[in-house]
């Protein structure tokens, strides 16, 4: 058996270089879910009345201001994840906005409370996938193909956000 996993061993540590290769195009295709934040960013600051009664209703202090910071961060967060530009620092940020939206919702936060009990609702709630993209830029960055990337390239790897 241990002659048999030292054969293998070359092979799959080239198709597992191979798969190395896939990562940048992985992480791009995440980061373009930042066209849906700065969306729905947009229209939180193109409706701000609506956001703001929203807000209102759920007993979020300040409405009209969170609603304001919630609009720009969403939008300019969106733009800053489509970029790969500050991507870590604004994915932490994105995920906190989404763990507060999440729990400041009562549906949502039953949801999100009862997430091993009934998974299927978990996954199909709004914030999911939002949460779960700025969780993946977090942990493993931007990739190679992001403004940071290209930045720690020109200016060295001391920059924040850098993969």
């Amino acid at each position: 058996m241990p002659a048999l996993l030292d054969r293998a061993r070359p092979i799959l540590d080239r198709a597992f270089s191979l798969l190395d290769l896939t990562q940048p195009v992985l992480l791009l295709a995440v980061r373009l879910w930042g066209y849906q934040y700065q969306t729905d960013g947009w229209g939180k600051l193109t409706h701000h009345d609506k956001v703001t009664d929203f807000f209102t209703e759920l007993g979020i202090p300040q409405p009209g201001l969170n609603a304001w910071f919630v609009g720009g961060l969403e939008f300019a967060g969106g733009w800053l994840l489509l970029l790969g530009l500050f991507s870590r620092p604004i994915a932490l940020v994105l995920a906190v906005n989404m763990l507060v939206a999440w729990l400041s919702v009562p549906d949502d936060r039953a949801t999100f409370l009862n997430a091993f009990g009934d998974p299927d609702a978990f996954i199909a709630s709004d914030p999911f996938f939002y949460l779960l993209v700025a969780l993946i830029v977090l942990c493993f960055g931007p990739g190679r193909i992001s403004l940071d990337a290209l930045l720690a390239r020109w200016f060295g790897p001391g920059l924040p956000g850098r993969s």
